[in-house]
């Protein structure tokens, strides 16, 4: 594709990557596909191609509106399309620079911002979004049936092992999955711990940074990512092996931290370094399966698993089937999900913002995933997890909880 930046946006750090990434665009559509908004909506200018095509034109010093801005508000950043492009178009860097750079020219309502405020402050406070959780559950009895459903109960931990091993990983925190599902964390304590890894909650951190990121609030995004490296660096230079991130969502955004600071002196060199350290619990239960394996009670019977691979798993990090062998390794039976590659609709605060959409990809996800009739659903991200739950029939719990409970001195979730 053939570019031509204004002179606002031509020679600074996101001008020159958004170039590189729109003329590495041949137009093939292959990406319309694979689109989830696309498939639902069947408008172009809702698929990758046609917010490329718009972006291109702001980019180029045409008038951003109302109506370009809605668009790219719907786009769900899956990803997907990376995934099917065949000239490996950057869309998912090009959309955050298009989405920036929109909200500059065009104000959004006062209401919008209202609401974007509110989820900043409520999602992003840990004691407040507890606080508000524990008061729902609660009065979760006396609640509408709508908004009764979308309060999960809660899922004791169980107890988090002492440090007590040589090697050691750390966990990033999280904006709300220490209050929604404290358990994940755990159970990846746990399962470490009977390797010989302890792993270490690590004071300071919180955000990643993706929720204000991708909320127009990209500079005080950065900010909490320096806050979290700054949290971090010690261990780091005290010899750990990898910062955990159990949230894959999270994962994906930790891991663009290298590039998200690269023009920043005073942080560029420790961002790069905790971007290569950043795993998924995947690629750590991966790394060290000779050792897990041994401890997997093998008796504990079959059961039918749903797993729903959240795009920022598959498209954003890259490990597409990684968990799904860990699954069949743990004696569970995989049932078939028709179009796994698309969307559930969580996306972040997409469920919030675009709710009519969000239920849609909800309804449609949650019927290939029971297809098979599974006894539980499994996931690998906190809000694809609470989407989802939120309308499934059977549990829905991370896929570590599984391997948790089908380790020798697993806990009372055996039956998972």
């Amino acid at each position: 594709m053939q570019t031509s930046l204004a002179d606002f946006i031509r020679d600074t750090p996101d001008g020159r990557e958004a170039d590189e990434i729109l003329r590495a665009c041949v137009h093939c559509g292959f990406c319309l596909a694979t689109c989830p908004t696309y498939q639902l909506l069947g408008d172009e200018l809702d698929s990758p191609r046609g917010r490329i095509y718009l972006i291109k034109q702001v980019l180029e010093g045409g008038e951003a509106t109302a109506k370009t801005q809605l668009h790219l508000d719907r786009c769900l950043t899956c990803r997907s399309c990376e995934t099917t492009c065949p000239s490996g178009v950057k869309y998912g860097r090009l959309v955050d620079i298009g989405r920036h750079v929109v909200a500059k020219q065009v104000p959004r309502p006062q209401a919008a911002r209202a609401e974007r405020f509110a989820l900043l402050t409520g999602l992003m406070s840990g004691p407040l979004f507890g606080a508000a959780l524990m008061a729902g559950r609660l009065f979760k009895p006396f609640l509408p049936r709508d908004l009764r459903a979308s309060v999960p109960d809660r899922v004791a931990p169980g107890a988090w092992p002492d440090a007590r091993h040589p090697r050691r990983m750390i966990v990033a925190g999280s904006c709300v999955q220490e209050a929604l599902a404290p358990v994940i964390d755990t159970s990846t304590a746990r399962v470490l711990d009977r390797i010989g890894i302890s792993l270490i909650r690590v004071a300071g951190g919180g955000c990643c940074g993706a929720l204000p990121y991708h909320l127009d609030e990209q500079e005080r995004a950065l900010s909490i990512i320096k806050r979290n490296i700054d949290a971090w660096w010690p261990h780091i230079e005290a010899g750990v092996e990898a910062i955990v991130i159990t949230a894959s969502g999270c994962g994906v955004t930790v891991k663009e931290y290298g590039h998200l600071l690269r023009m920043d002196a005073a942080y560029a060199a420790k961002a790069k370094r905790v971007s290569e350290l950043a795993r998924d619990p995947v690629e750590v239960v991966a790394a060290e399966w000779s050792r897990i394996a041994p401890k997997v009670a093998m008796d504990l019977g079959s059961r039918k698993v749903a797993f729903h691979a959240p795009c920022s798993l598959q498209h954003g990090l890259k490990l597409k089937g990684r968990v799904e062998e860990i699954l069949h390794a743990l004696g569970l039976d995989l049932t078939p999900v028709p179009d796994a590659h698309l969307c559930c609709g969580s996306a972040g605060t997409y469920s919030i913002l675009q709710p009519t959409i969000a239920k849609e990809l909800k309804r449609a996800k949650l019927a290939a995933l029971v297809s098979g009739s599974p006894d539980v659903i499994a996931t690998a991200n906190i809000g694809c997890m609470m989407h989802l739950a939120d309308g499934a029939k059977m549990p829905v719990r991370h896929w570590i909880e599984l391997l948790d409970a089908r380790m020798v001195g697993g806990g009372p979730r055996a039956p998972l």
